[in-house]
């Protein structure tokens, strides 16, 4: 009865037999058939004839206020079907700075296609600002970066909060006199993160505070890669608490040792986006699967 409904509703609106058979593209005598069948099946009459005019009947007029709220309520379900077959298999792009990248993109990208195993993701990674303009020009359908964002033409979502650790290899000398202090820094060896990003600007910012002049024996751009090297220097280094796992440290025969001040080194890791109504209907379902992805944890 759908199909007959429509053409009904069709007739209609074209106030007219001949211009509905063109517009569906049926012959008159099809069209006719399909109406009478329509009549037949209600068991009332739709048109009162009225030489070559067709005027509604009082039900053929319920008949089509209904025609209309069918047709609309299927066009909304179709709607629907699409995007969800677009949220469930889709392209999302995801911008990440140099330290997301390392401590939330892993474990995010294994959330999403647990999910969605069809979701295809696409990384791109550069310092904050970059990932900022790579949203902004929509060349990015979301970024991920480890601070909060004030800008007029982007929404923020804030994620989670991260702080900087003190990390040393197990059985390391500073801690031969006891639990460490914010001073037992100065002079010690260090492995850091190269310059450029957030979470080196904030250790240098830390040192710099506390007049502290660790002896920083590398600079390298990888966590995994300065984790692996502590015990060889015997050197101790400041990572954010997000990229540690019990399992790494584990491996890597490693400790984290708090400090007080270092609880003060707070970041706030966010999730940032263009206007809702210039994203995709699926983009618009991560976004919203991410920040609930966080709220749960």
């Amino acid at each position: 009865m759908l199909e007959e409904l429509n053409v009904f509703a069709i007739v209609v609106e074209q106030s007219s037999m001949n211009k509905a058979s063109v517009a569906l593209n049926l012959s008159q005598p099809a069209l006719s058939r399909k109406i009478a069948k329509l009549e037949q099946d209600l068991g009332v009459e739709l048109f009162r004839r009225i030489g070559k005019r067709l005027e509604l009947t009082r039900i053929g007029q319920l008949t089509y206020d209904y025609a209309v709220e069918v047709r609309q309520q299927h066009l909304r379900y179709l709607k629907m079907v699409a995007e969800y077959k677009t949220a469930g298999r889709s392209t999302l792009t995801i911008g990440a700075s140099l330290t997301t990248l390392q401590t939330t993109l892993p474990d995010l990208i294994q959330a999403l296609t647990e999910r969605s195993p069809d979701l295809d993701i696409k990384a791109i990674t550069g310092k904050t600002h970059e990932i900022v303009t790579l949203v902004r020009e929509r060349k990015a359908d979301l970024g991920i970066v480890a601070s909060l964002i004030d800008d007029p033409s982007l929404h923020c979502v804030p994620l989670f909060g991260d702080h900087l650790v003190l990390v040393l290899p197990r059985n390391h000398f500073v801690m031969d006199k006891g639990a460490p202090v914010i001073g037992d820094l100065n002079g010690l060896p260090m492995i850091l993160f190269s310059k450029g990003t957030w979470y080196r600007i904030l250790t240098d910012e830390l040192f710099e505070k506390y007049r502290l002049l660790p002896d920083v024996r590398m600079e390298i751009d990888s966590f995994e890669a300065i984790l692996r090297l502590l015990h060889t220097c015997r050197a101790g280094t400041l990572l954010p608490k997000s990229y540690l796992r019990p399992q790494l440290l584990d491996d890597n025969d490693l400790i984290v040792v708090p400090i007080r001040e270092l609880d003060e080194t707070k970041r706030t890791t966010s999730l940032i986006h263009a206007e809702a109504e210039s994203l995709s209907p699926a983009v618009r379902l991560w976004i919203d699967e991410i920040a609930a992805l966080y709220k749960r944890v």
